[in-house]
């Protein structure tokens, strides 16, 4: 037996192991460093705790699916765009500035019950910045969700071309 031999294959299995695990995190730390876009990376964050509070995963589907919500269907990514490309101007200085408020409460690491609660004042505010950032939010998550291709086919029966077509169908005959 050749234990030194395997020591060595375990320890360099280890280390290989380590090293994956930290050129994933200074990746993660690269990312945050050098994004690009209209969001920062923490916003991005943010619109993504905003939309799994809204639609949080829930059953399963299909016999052995994972349950859907709006991670998981990329409903996020979906704001994100919407939000960056088809928003007027004011909507978007209003939606910045109460994205930073929520920042400031460190929303993303709060509880999913507190999420829930924020989110139950902005819907009952009388500022109408905070409500407009409300119904922006809830509209637009719940409208990304629902045009997903997984929802629309499994859990709303949609169908490309309703209908059937059966061709040349013969009629049982007359007697003349």
């Amino acid at each position: 037996m050749q234990r030194r031999t395997s020591l060595k294959l375990i320890g360099a299995a280890g280390a290989s192991i380590a090293g994956l695990v930290l050129a994933d995190w200074k990746w993660q730390i690269l990312d945050r460093l050098t994004h690009v876009g209209f969001f920062t990376y923490d916003q991005e964050q943010l619109l993504a705790s905003l939309a799994d509070t809204i639609i949080p995963a829930g059953a399963s589907g299909a016999a052995g699916t994972a349950p859907i919500g709006a991670l998981s269907t990329g409903t996020d990514q979906f704001l994100i765009k919407f939000f960056e490309k088809c928003l007027e101007k004011e909507e978007q200085e209003i939606l910045i500035q109460e994205l930073m408020v929520l920042q400031k409460q460190d929303f993303a690491a709060l509880a999913k019950e507190e999420r829930e609660a924020i989110l139950g004042e902005y819907s009952k505010t009388e500022d109408e910045n905070q409500k407009k950032f409300y119904e922006l939010i809830r509209t637009n998550t719940i409208f990304g969700f629902t045009t997903v291709r997984e929802v629309m086919v499994e859990y709303l029966g949609y169908q490309v071309a309703p209908g059937f077509y059966s061709g040349c169908v013969e009629e049982p005959g007359q007697k003349a």
